[in-house]
Formats: structure tokens, sequence, C-alpha cells
């Protein structure tokens, strides 16, 4: 089966634990203002690569891997090719890799077959938190919150491993109620073993310049070191603790 590629990453340190093999897909439906990947929104755009090809790339780089590394699927948004993602990771996993999705969850319409095949073949999700707030995150993503909320749901009900990611920006996520409000929301989740709370940053400014697309943080500094501690102190102040 193919899948569309953005781009792939042999030694990535940052997508899950250990040594990754990262493989940006194409295509997302969500418009995130802080998006530093704006070229990987379109899905006519990147190129054609079979699972079986990717596969193989991947495996050249195993030996980096040890004992807790392995493949990362990063976006673009991966759910919006299932199909080609399961077959992937099941090729993957049959080599006994490692696999890990890095996701928003907002092609998650319900349970279906499609994702039990896929829970079957992944180890850990990545699970991007936007916004807790329904309007803020539209006004952020311009898309509902509520598909991402329902696919964290549906991680801990099935009790799959997840990693919550959140990206601090200053006069949007940056604001005590609303991490509170996530929180809050994380603490009815039975699976959470890490969080991770990401400094907003400038350095895919200049790719909006290239694509002339409007950049709608402009000016907007990246967050102090006291504003990232204290998004810390709050998220890991729930049930789970200042374990993760």
């Amino acid at each position: 089966m193919k899948g569309r590629i953005h781009s792939l990453e042999s030694f990535g340190t940052v997508d899950g634990p250990g040594i990754r093999f990262v493989i940006f897909l194409q295509g997302c439906p969500m418009r995130c203002a802080y998006c530093h990947n704006p070229d990987t929104w379109e899905f006519s755009g990147g190129r054609e690569a079979e699972a079986e090809e990717l596969a193989r790339e991947a495996l050249k780089y195993r030996r980096y891997f040890g004992q807790t590394g392995g493949v990362t699927v990063s976006g673009g948004e991966p759910l919006m090719q299932i199909s080609f993602l399961t077959e992937l990771f099941s090729l993957l996993k049959g080599a006994g890799v490692s696999t890990c999705i890095d996701t928003s969850g907002i092609a998650f319409g319900g349970a279906d077959e499609r994702f039990e095949k896929l829970l079957a073949v992944t180890d850990l999700f990545l699970l991007d938190i936007k916004h807790i707030d329904e309007q803020a995150h539209r006004a952020l993503t311009g898309q509902s919150g509520e598909n991402p909320r329902a696919f964290a749901r549906y991680l801990s009900e099935r009790g799959k491993p997840v990693w919550i990611r959140h990206v601090l920006v200053p006069g949007i996520t940056d604001d005590d109620g609303a991490l509170l409000r996530t929180r809050a929301f994380l603490d009815t989740l039975s699976n959470v073993e890490k969080i991770e709370v990401l400094p907003y940053h400038t350095m895919g400014e200049v790719k909006y310049r290239n694509l002339g697309i409007p950049y709608r943080l402009q000016g907007t500094q990246p967050p102090s070191r006291e504003r990232v501690e204290n998004a810390k102190k709050i998220l890991r102040a729930g049930k789970y603790g200042e374990s993760i």
C-alpha cells in the first residue's frame, strides 16, 4: 500500500523514547497557529511511498534503536492515512521494532475496526493537547477539539500508553485556568505515562514567508522559563504527580 510522505529523519531524539527513525506523513486538516511544518498541510504534497519501502529504510537504522528506540510516525496528521499506517506498523512489529504515533487525534470519529487494528500494532501514542477549551481550540487550530478529547478517552479505555504534549504559547495556551482544566481532564485518563510542556518557538516562521502564508503569531515571543515551569507544575500536579 502507498502513502504520502513528507520527509524522513534517521536519528530523532525528541519523538518518543530512545533513538527513533521518524516518518513525517503528508496532509493535515488542522491549521494550528504555531505549526512549524505548514509544508505538511496539503494532502497533495510530498511523495508517494510503499509501506514495505519505508519499513526497509527504517530497519537499516535498527542498530541505533537499542532497548528503547524504534520508529515514530508524525506529520501532518498520521491518522489521516490510517490504513497505510497500520500496514507499515504491522511490518515493523513483525520485525520486532517499537512503534509510536505522534498525533492530535483530530481524525478520530469513533471506535471502529480500523482503529482497533492500529492499536494492536502501536506501542505508544504521543498525544498533542492543543487547547482544552472548545472555542479557543477552534480559534487556534481551525477545528473542534471534540475528536481529540474523544480519542484521548478511547486510548485510556483501551489502556494504550500515552505521552501528553502541550505547546505553551504566551497569550494563547499559557493561561493558568486553561492549564488547570487541562489537568482536570488528564485526571480522568488512566494511561498517561508522561506529560511534556513544549515551549513555543519561531523557527518555522520562515516557512510561512516562503509559502506565502500569513503567520498569525507574528511578534509572539517564546514563554519565559518561569512560565514553562509553572505549566509543568500545574499539569503534573494531578493524580499522576511529579513522577511524570
